[in-house]
């Protein structure tokens, strides 16, 4: 069992995601009719069928909310894929989205850019987790698409 564990979007962030983004646009849910989105609430692939939306995220700048890093001009917001309503969450402690290309992108206690590691084999994600948690300035990583530089979730120290 993998000491990493990735973290979705907490119950508060996806409550107030739900009502507002961190774009500050209200929800638009709408049916996925094909699947296979990245669900950042549930750190699985949609369903066709399950009602989704498309929200902006501020990942960074939420987590310097809890901590009071400031993160200066690497606070940014892109899109991620919720559920529009409440679901139970991720149902194992698997890391998710492993089938792809992804950048295990590294961050300091302040907020800043550390660098980060191109990650194109499943089995190369815990290694490069513990690389990145073996500098004592990295406080958390985002897990990324390699394509789209979407933020997919983080992990933090073990």
């Amino acid at each position: 069992m993998t000491p990493y564990t990735a973290r979705p979007l907490t119950p508060t962030a996806l409550k107030e995601l739900r009502a507002r983004d961190d774009a500050g646009r209200p929800m638009a849910p709408f049916t996925d009719e094909e699947g296979d989105a990245p669900l950042r609430c549930c750190l699985r692939r949609s369903e066709p069928g399950e009602r989704l939306a498309l929200v902006a995220y501020a990942p960074l700048r939420r987590w310097a909310a809890e901590t009071g890093a400031d993160p200066g001009a690497y606070d940014e917001q892109g899109p991620v894929f919720i559920h529009a309503t409440e679901c139970p969450g991720p149902d194992t402690d698997a890391l998710p989205f492993t089938n792809a290309r992804r950048t295990v992108r590294r961050y300091s206690t302040d907020g800043r850019i550390l660098g980060g590691r191109l990650v194109e084999d499943p089995t190369a994600f815990e290694p490069a987790f513990t690389e990145a948690f073996a500098d004592p300035e990295v406080a958390l990583v985002h897990v990324r698409a390699v394509e789209y530089g979407c933020f997919l979730y983080e992990v933090r120290r073990p």
